[in-house]
């Protein structure tokens, strides 16, 4: 009898954890919580969604082939293509600085979580990385214009790759390490009981294990780089040909191009900054993700 009756009475000692059964003033702060919450996903999706629309609305009717293909017009007032120029440039100078800043901050950020820990040097080089993220773009362009332009004494799109790279770098440094030190420990920990050493660790199993945030920490200061305009202005200047030499001459790129047709009172040249910048933006989509299609096939699956 005690045994058959002992569920009924677990079961009607069971707490009401409805929301029904919630005291008026946690409901009411719920409530006001949820309400927060929505607003601020509000008041940071909306703007991007209306800039998403204009964009796509003033320029979907501008871009196409020729736009993408042919030279920029010596005279703003001039209507038509194109944004050939500043389309290579964005795509040569922006990949250059991703190849010059991402294994150098992946190795960087591999160093301060695998091996420097809190050691002095690991914690001067977080504190430096810190305050280059807040460094002006203008500043690190006025820097390279100092240290290299002046030096070799001609703009080019080699130099505002150099530009791009420093303000790229100190984002993938903290961004990865932090994705690294999400790996678990027994990871490293059983790989080191199979007998291998530090670096196969790191290379085989921890990178692995990040490599996706990796990639989110990579494509977030490659659209930081290609959405940036003073250092190009500063240290590549601008041209209406296609330049595809890096280490020779003047370049451009779309956002550098933006802002020079948008400052101009003519409509042509308007229409070729909205074209440029719906441009830009579908570029930054298509890396994005085809870089998360690359992570997602090297990254550890779980089984």
């Amino acid at each position: 009898m005690t045994t058959a009756t002992a569920p009924a009475k677990r079961s009607a000692a069971t707490p009401d954890l409805s929301r029904a059964a919630l005291p008026l003033r946690r409901r009411a702060i719920d409530l006001t919580a949820r309400l927060l919450m929505v607003l601020a996903v509000l008041a940071a999706g909306v703007p991007l969604l209306l800039v998403i629309y204009h964009v796509l609305a003033k320029g979907v009717g501008i871009v196409d082939l020729d736009f993408l293909t042919a030279d920029i017009p010596v005279r703003a007032r001039v209507a038509g293509p194109g944004m050939g120029p500043a389309v290579v440039g964005t795509l040569i100078i922006t990949g250059a600085a991703a190849l010059l800043s991402i294994p150098l901050g992946v190795l960087g950020a591999v160093y301060l979580n695998e091996y420097g820990k809190q050691s002095l040097l690991a914690r001067v080089i977080r504190t430096m990385a810190d305050v280059m993220t807040g460094v002006p773009s203008v500043v690190m362009g006025l820097f390279i214009l100092v240290v290299w332009v002046l030096a070799v004494g001609e703009q080019t799109g080699f130099a505002a790759a150099l530009a791009l790279a420093c303000l790229m770098l100190p984002v993938i440094i903290r961004s990865s390490e932090e994705m690294l030190r999400l790996v678990p420990d027994e990871l490293r920990q059983a790989s080191a009981a199979l007998g291998a050493r530090r670096w196969r660790t790191t290379v085989s199993v921890v990178l692995p294990a990040a490599i996706s945030g990796i990639t989110s920490g990579a494509m977030l200061a490659i659209a930081r780089a290609a959405g940036e305009t003073a250092p190009i202005v500063v240290v590549a200047g601008t041209v209406t040909w296609t330049n595809w030499n890096l280490f020779e001459g003047n370049n451009t790129t779309l956002t550098a191009q933006i802002f020079k047709n948008a400052v101009e009172p003519f409509e042509a040249a308007h229409g070729r900054a909205w074209g440029a910048a719906l441009t830009l933006m579908m570029i930054v989509l298509v890396f994005t993700i085809l870089a998360r299609f690359i992570a997602g096939r090297f990254a550890i699956k779980n089984r």
